[in-house]
């Protein structure tokens, strides 16, 4: 039996505003943008640019109980993990284009990580895993 995460849903203010923060400073392309009338919304699906793995859909709130959790869906801990196949490139890269780091880059046995936080404060993982790390043979970018 083959399955896998296809999607997982990130609350954005504004679809726009989290379009271009995603495709402008992290790299990521939209795999799909669609107005859906009857829900009066849009579905839309950004993930890293040549990425096979699970996507990100951006989900505009709609009520205050969902514009509470915009930037804190994990509640303060690392909610997203991007895996990179060069850390130091990105890492430069992204400081390069503004992003705020708030745990500086670190090796550990597992690999090389730092921390940063999105457009809305939601904090993700820059990681890169080590050669011998399980997850690095799991990933297709590598």
């Amino acid at each position: 039996m083959k399955r896998g995460i296809a999607h997982m849903a990130l609350v954005v203010r504004d679809y726009d505003e989290a379009i271009a923060f995603y495709t402008q400073k992290l790299g990521f392309v939209v795999l799909e943008d669609t107005y859906q009338p009857a829900q009066d919304k849009r579905w839309v699906v950004i993930a890293p640019a040549e990425s096979c793995g699970a996507t990100l859909l951006l989900a505009r709130a709609s009520t205050p109980e969902q514009e509470a959790f915009i930037g804190h869906q994990a509640g303060g801990r690392v909610f997203l993990f991007l895996a990179t196949d060069d850390f130091w490139r990105d890492y430069r890269g992204f400081l390069a284009k503004g992003i705020q780091f708030v745990r500086e880059p670190k090796t550990d046995d597992y690999g090389t990580v730092a921390v940063f936080k999105d457009l809305y404060g939601n904090l993700w993982d820059l990681l890169e895993f080590g050669m011998d790390h399980p997850m690095r043979k799991r990933l297709e970018i590598f």
